[in-house]
């Protein structure tokens, strides 16, 4: 047993001669609680900023939405006015192209004064 002891003593020797930068380090103490802390408000700070902008964002796209559909609405009741105008239009000119109107007589007199 004395030689399986000492075997095993050379081979144990020789691997660490053989792998000499083969070094485990451990931390040995953390971030502290300050640090922490201060990272966690950066953090929620950074987060914050992320959703305001896209807030910011939304709300922007809102009011253009609403000029755009305001202009609309101008433009489709401008639409409406001149479709009004045009059926006014030609409605005077079928009335004195009609043959009724071809067929009315002008007065002789029109003098209401009496």
């Amino acid at each position: 047993m004395t030689q399986y002891y000492a075997a095993s003593m050379n081979r144990r020797d020789a691997a660490w001669r053989r792998n000499q930068n083969t070094v485990a380090y451990r931390v040995k103490q953390g971030l502290g609680p300050v640090t922490n802390t201060v990272m966690v408000i950066l953090l929620l700070s950074v987060l914050g900023l992320i959703y305001l902008t896209q807030l910011t964002k939304t709300s922007t796209y809102g009011y253009a939405i609403n000029e755009l559909e305001s202009k609309r609405q101008e433009l489709q009741s401008a639409k409406a006015d001149l479709e009004v105008e045009s059926a006014r239009q030609q409605a005077l000119e079928r009335v004195k192209q009609s043959p009724v109107a071809e067929a009315m007589t002008s007065p002789a007199k029109t003098d209401y004064r009496n």
